[in-house]
């Protein structure tokens, strides 16, 4: 990810972190994980945590400096124990690794003790198989940084990001190919050293560091639980899942033909309820229907089922004065272009993926939401398929290609996209509205 131009110098470090936060969170829906490097990168991880309700810890990692000279970085020790050289600087400098044996030594010793400082007893986090975000203050030369993400990477994460404020450009491009993701705002051309890109720009000790940990949580409280329930819509009964968060931003229905229970779906209902959306996933075809087998479904139909269930979560639920989006995939796709055409004063925005949308053809010039279109397949006839309901749509659209999604391969990473584009196309159409 390119930095972009941002209004410097940041006020502190927690303005830093919130400034952060809009920028990362569509990057992260597998149980995200916050890791700063103190002391620094601890206030920004611990603001960006918090708005992204994922779990905080620090990550041990010490800069290993010249000898008389702390200040030029050369290299750095990681937790695991590894130690990484800046092999060109030093033979820019031409020093020896061999002459760093004593500083390396210091260096693991201080590391050592700041672990027992932050961590006590406690275990370092789980990184397997989380997305996991790596930040800082600032970047300068890039080394610290580097041993860091090289040790969370050989964790296993499943995706990682690094996120900071200001950096370097030289070291913005050297560090690319150790991430998955990065998150730079700004990479001034006449960066000198991170402190001069902020107003406050205060040295911590330990103890501040110690105290935020306290303050921020070092892993975040449980959400509040999925609850089930039941819905009447015409003449059949729909079950489904509700979860709503602590803090409500606004409310989105989940729907397919069947498999809300599917672990891959729970993939994008995890993502808007961690940025702060109440979910409503349905099935909207009756276990009985289920059971009878494959069959077309009609869309007016089922968009009459979504319908009620979009009232249902406005009369019964804290989301009832909240925008509201709806999502519908497989068979329930162009039942939510129905809804957003019965419904245009409650729907406010649409994602639909898979499934046959020119079903909807009768009501499409009726959907005036924004409709996000994912394609499963970026095959011609699909595509044509696709802007070719768009066409006939009466507000804004977009169509984008998300390939492997028909595959319905667990954990395959072609669902995670979906719900980053999901989020984000919300994040938009949502984010501004009322009720």
């Amino acid at each position: 990810m390119n930095p972009v131009p941002v209004s410097l110098p940041f006020a502190d470090r927690s303005e830093a972190g919130r400034r952060l936060a809009e920028r990362v969170r569509p990057l992260v829906v597998d149980d995200p994980l916050v890791l700063a490097l103190p002391r620094g990168g601890v206030p920004v991880g611990a603001e960006l945590a918090r708005r992204l309700d994922a779990d905080f810890d620090v990550l041990m990692v010490r800069k290993i400096g010249l000898p008389g000279r702390p200040e030029t970085g050369v290299g750095a020790i990681a937790e695991n124990g590894q130690v990484f050289f800046d092999d060109r600087a030093l033979a820019r400098m031409r020093v020896p690794r061999q002459a760093l044996s004593e500083t390396v030594a210091a260096e693991r010793d201080e590391l050592d003790r700041r672990r027992r400082v932050y961590r006590g007893e406690r275990s370092a986090p789980r990184i397997a198989g989380r997305d996991c975000v790596v930040v800082d203050d600032g970047v300068a030369t890039g080394g610290t940084a580097r041993a860091a993400l090289r040790m969370v990477r050989r964790a296993g994460p499943s995706r990682l990001i690094l996120a900071v404020p200001v950096a370097a450009p030289e070291a913005v491009e050297a560090l690319r190919e150790d991430v998955d993701e990065m998150v730079v705002l700004g990479a001034p051309d006449n960066f000198h050293s991170v402190g001069e890109w902020y107003r406050d720009f205060g040295q911590l000790s330990d103890g501040n560091v110690t105290a935020i940990l306290d303050e921020h949580g070092r892993v975040r409280p449980p959400g509040e639980e999925a609850r089930g329930v039941r819905l009447r819509a015409g003449r059949v009964y729909l079950d489904g899942d509700l979860t709503v968060p602590p803090a409500l931003r606004g409310a989105v229905v989940l729907a397919a033909g069947e498999g809300r229970s599917d672990p891959r779906r729970r993939v994008v209902s995890s993502a808007l309820q961690r940025a702060g959306y109440a979910t409503l996933v349905l099935d909207l075809l009756t276990a009985e229907e289920q059971a009878s087998g494959p069959a077309d479904a009609d869309a007016g139909a089922l968009g009459e089922r979504l319908g009620a269930a979009v009232g249902w979560l406005r009369s019964a639920t804290d989301a009832a004065d909240r925008p509201l989006g709806v999502l519908g995939s497989g068979s329930a796709a162009p039942a939510a272009l129905v809804t957003a055409a019965e419904r245009p004063r409650e729907v406010a925005a649409v994602v639909v993926h898979g499934g046959r949308i020119d079903l909807a053809e009768p009501r499409l010039s009726d959907v005036l939401a924004p409709v996000l279109v994912l394609l499963e397949s970026g095959d011609s006839f699909v595509r044509e398929l696709g802007e070719w309901a768009r066409g006939r749509m009466g507000g804004t659209t977009d169509l984008r290609v998300v390939p492997g999604v028909e595959q319905l391969l667990p954990g395959a990473q072609e669902w995670r996209q979906v719900a980053v584009e999901a989020l984000g196309w919300f994040d938009r159409h949502l984010g501004g509205r009322e009720g």
